[in-house]
C-alpha cells in the first residue's frame, strides 16, 4: 500500500522491520538462554559461588597466597552427584596438584562455545560425549585436604576468563 504522503510502500517496509526486528530479538534471547548452564550440582537448588572461609573466597580473582584465584568455586556438598554444565564432550583428565592427594582429580570439558576444566571430583569418564544436566561425576573430599573449607566444585575457563556469568 503506498502512503499518501511519499507515494511510496511504507506499511510494508514498516512490517518487514518489525519481521527483522523479531527474528533478531529471537536470537539473543536463545543465544542468552543457550550461555546459561545447567545446575553443576545435585545437592543444591541453584549454582552459588562459594563465600570466603578459613581456606579463602571461592570468587573469581580473589588473592591466593599472592596469586589471583583464575576460577569459580560452586558449593556443593562432598559425595554429591556433579552435573555436566552444558552439552559437549569430555576431553581428558585434569589433575589441579598433580600430588594424588585425596582431591586431585577433574576433567577438562568442552561444546556449546566453552572449554572448562572441572576439579575436586571424580568423574565417570574422562572422555565422550556429555548432555547438559547429565551425571559427570562424585564432589570428592575436600575436608580431607582443606579442614574447615567450604566444599565445592572448581570451575576454571581453559582461556582463565571468568566463568561467573554463565553460573
Amino acid at each position: 500500500m503506498l502512503s499518501p504522503f511519499t507515494g511510496t510502500a511504507e506499511p510494508s517496509r514498516h512490517r518487514k522491520m518489525q519481521r527483522v526486528t523479531a527474528v533478531i530479538l529471537a536470537l539473543v534471547i536463545s543465544t542468552a538462554a543457550a550461555a546459561q548452564w545447567a545446575k553443576i550440582c545435585s545437592s543444591e537448588s541453584a549454582n552459588k559461588v562459594r563465600g570466603c572461609d578459613s581456606q579463602g573466597c571461592g570468587g573469581y580473582n580473589y588473592p591466593r597466597g599472592g596469586k589471583k584465584h583464575r576460577g569459580v568455586d560452586v558449593v556443593c556438598e562432598d559425595g554429591t552427584v556433579v552435573l555436566a554444565p552444558f552439552t559437549g564432550r569430555l576431553l581428558r583428565q585434569a589433575k589441579p596438584y598433580g600430588n594424588g592427594n585425596a582431591i586431585d582429580d577433574g576433567v577438562q570439558l568442552a561444546g556449546s562455545g566453552f572449554c572448562i576444566k572441572m576439579f575436586y571430583i571424580k568423574p565417570v569418564k574422562y572422555s565422550g560425549s556429555i548432555k547438559k544436566g547429565e551425571k559427570i561425576g562424585i564432589l570428592l573430599p575436600l575436608q580431607k585436604v582443606y579442614r574447615g573449607i567450604i566444599s565445592h566444585v572448581h570451575i576454571q575457563n581453559c582461556d582463565l576468563t571468568d566463568p561467573t556469568p554463565y553460573l
